[in-house]
């Protein structure tokens, strides 16, 4: 019986983020970007979220590469996670390789990994897979889609992309090469639906460079610009900007701060002479002379702009005048934090700059035009479509049916789904393993979900904690109970309760001596269950209650 060729997404369907792809042939594997995603507003003291990596390190001795489509956080930033576990060769273009080292680097990885770096139409060898870099574009440079030749016939898995032919950097996608390989014969699409919704096509990221150049243009106040800490292009387009305006550049944010310097490492940016300073440096020179290049836009607390905006930056703070350029959408989920920045930025007297109808963003995921394209060069035989939430798939799906696919030839999966694709048919069949994995501070995969749920319960109603001293000889209670609160009341103004808590305490107590009662597990459960009905009933609240037992 022929071997089929299964497709397992460990992540990127039904979110935005956390981009992981299997493909798996017999003996062989190879895996398409490993990133990561943010935490919801319910996660709370979550850092990051990464994929769930059973699957792969229980098959690690069929894995044979890594290839990464782009150096964004979303389908990278996952890598030292997994090298912890295992160790994968991984493929990807020069710009990508050199955020991938500065990743690594930071978690002390760098010497276990092994990086080749590639540039788009080189194709190289994984077990029985020839994988080629197909060039396209996206809000980051040397982005590429991966062309994977199987045994049952030519996949592409465009990674993320837009149709861009005025680019800042590079060429335009290779179109021509996506065209070919539709000629030859494509049996499976795997397309990035992030923003299928949008009709039309992409707007060019040179657009951006315009709108900046008018808002550079003539302006006397100091410029607070904040993007995607990825987005080189439009780094490079606000420091050649501010050169032409004869304008200062500073840098503020570790992620960005990184990111400059391995681009102009690598050649990807080089700032005319004199034009980049440090942040203490630039503080002297006035407002017309200034532009500040910041992480923040998408509000996070820790980010640089988040504490100029809260007074927070020990250098750098938000003063009347000041022109704020958000030059960013929210990613979803985002929103609240984003709004909550740009309130205060108002609040402290700047002119924030961040509606869509400024033109000050353009998105690096192909519109619905754009996408439709695609699929008219592939013309690919089965379609799949990832990188994208429930209803961008669906909407995706519809539009692959509206190009003349039949829609039994197209698979709407969920992440852990096992896709089986032959030269004639496709379906799915089965699950592994999959999931989100929460990194806490240096904790991975130790926050789960009972702890989640009573950080839930802490932060919804607080915890109360009562300690109970009972006698070694007859069990009795030797003092009354003493009780701790947080997040509930505050103990010195309701005396009263407390005074009723500790009674309630004491009847438990003496009911369980009664009765005979010895085990403390049995006790605590008890006086768990007598707080709870009474608080409820008096403050109708539920909070965490915590008996501690001692005996003297």
């Amino acid at each position: 019986m022929a071997e089929k060729l299964k497709i397992i997404p460990l992540g990127g369907l039904n979110e935005v983020g956390k981009n992981m792809t299997v493909y798996e042939y017999g003996d062989d594997i190879v895996i398409a970007d490993c990133g990561l995603g943010f935490p919801d507003d319910d996660m709370y003291g979550v850092d990051l979220v990464i994929p769930d990596f059973t699957y792969v390190v229980k098959n690690i001795t069929k894995v044979r590469a890594i290839a990464i489509t782009h150096g964004h956080e979303d389908h990278i930033g996952a890598i030292p996670y997994l090298l912890r576990e295992v160790n994968i060769p991984i493929f990807a273009t020069r710009l990508t390789a050199g955020l991938i080292r500065g990743k690594l680097a930071e978690h002390d990885l760098l010497d276990k990994a092994e990086i080749f770096e590639l540039e788009a139409g080189d194709i190289f060898k994984a077990g029985c897979f020839k994988i080629e870099f197909v060039h396209t574009n996206h809000s980051i440079s040397d982005s590429v889609a991966l062309a994977i030749k199987t045994p049952v016939g030519m996949i592409i898995h465009t990674g993320d992309f837009k149709i861009d032919p005025t680019p800042v950097t590079g060429e335009m996608i290779d179109l021509t090469r996506f065209g070919e390989l539709g000629k030859k014969g494509v049996l499976a699409l795997l397309s990035d639906s992030t923003n299928v919704e949008t009709p039309g096509h992409c707007p060019s990221e040179s657009q951006v460079g315009n709108r900046f150049d008018e808002l550079f243009n003539g302006c006397t106040q100091r410029i607070i610009i904040t993007t995607f800490a990825s987005n080189v292009d439009r780094i490079k387009q606000v420091i050649d900007c501010a050169a032409k305006y004869g304008r200062k550049v500073a840098v503020t944010g570790r992620s960005m701060e990184n990111n400059l310097k391995i681009a102009i490492e690598l050649g990807y940016i080089d700032p005319p002479k004199g034009v980049l300073m440090e942040l203490n440096q630039i503080k002297s020179l006035p407002p017309e002379k200034i532009v500040v290049m910041t992480t923040g836009s998408q509000g996070e607390p820790m980010s640089a702009l988040y504490r100029m905006a809260f007074s927070g930056h020990k250098q750098l703070d938000i003063k009347a005048g000041d022109r704020v350029i958000i030059s960013a959408s929210a990613v979803p989920g985002n929103e609240k934090t984003v709004t909550r920045v740009i309130n205060e930025l108002f609040r402290r007297g700047a002119e924030v700059i961040y509606d869509k109808k400024a033109n000050i963003h353009v998105s690096g995921h192909a519109c619905q035009d754009d996408l439709k394209l695609m699929l008219a060069l592939v013309k690919p035989k089965f379609f799949i479509p990832i990188h994208g939430e429930c209803r961008h798939l669906h909407t995706h799906a519809k539009v692959a049916r509206q190009m003349g696919i039949d829609p039994k030839k197209i698979i709407i999966a969920e992440n852990g789904s096992v896709i089986e694709l032959t030269s004639k048919a496709i379906r799915l069949n089965g699950t592994v393993p999959s999931g989100a994995v929460f990194v806490d501070g240096t904790g991975v995969g130790d926050v789960g979900a009972m702890v989640l749920r009573d950080r839930k319960h802490l932060a919804k109603d607080g915890m109360l904690v009562t300690f109970i001293t009972l006698s070694a000889e007859d069990g009795s209670m030797i003092a009354p109970p003493d009780i701790i609160t947080r997040g509930f009341i505050y103990v010195k103004e309701s005396e009263e309760l407390i005074a009723e808590l500790k009674e309630v305490i004491a009847d438990v107590i003496y009911d369980c001596n009664l009765q005979h009662v010895t085990d403390w597990t049995t006790m605590k459960g008890s006086v768990k269950s007598a707080l709870s009905t009474f608080l409820y009933k008096r403050t109708k609240r539920n909070p965490m209650i915590l008996p501690v037992i001692n005996e003297v």
